[in-house]
């Protein structure tokens, strides 16, 4: 009885594992081919996000931006900066993220400003 019982638990347990692995395997071919869907401005973008550790939606967000233009992102950023500076009754957490958020999307304009160079020399 005990060596069926061993028997189905192994059975169980490849059957489990041979899910898991076509499973990561479609997973992997999913993620790559997102990958080159998005080119490489999404890349680049992706890499900002995972340095900066916040996504460029959430920086806007944070700093109430609709569109990636240095005049709006600088007035939002010190006007947000002044309001939670800690002598004035701020938080310390949220000026850092609008800080963080402020470094995200100028890491996003130099990107955008990158491209736009490399397209204008390929014409």
């Amino acid at each position: 009885m005990a060596k069926y019982l061993v028997q189905i638990i192994v059975m169980g347990v490849q059957v489990v594992g041979r899910a898991f692995a076509r499973a990561l395997q479609q997973e992997f071919a999913a993620s790559k081919a997102a990958a080159q869907a998005r080119g490489s401005a999404g890349q680049h973008s992706a890499a900002a996000s995972s340095i900066a550790g916040m996504s460029l939606q959430e920086a806007q967000q944070i700093l109430n931006i609709t569109t990636l233009t240095p005049e709006e992102i600088q007035k939002n950023y010190e006007h947000l900066f002044k309001v939670n500076d800690k002598t004035v009754g701020g938080s310390f957490y949220v000026q850092s993220k609008v800080f963080r958020a402020k470094e995200r999307l100028d890491e996003e304009l130099s990107i955008q400003t990158q491209d736009k160079q490399q397209s204008q020399k390929e014409t």
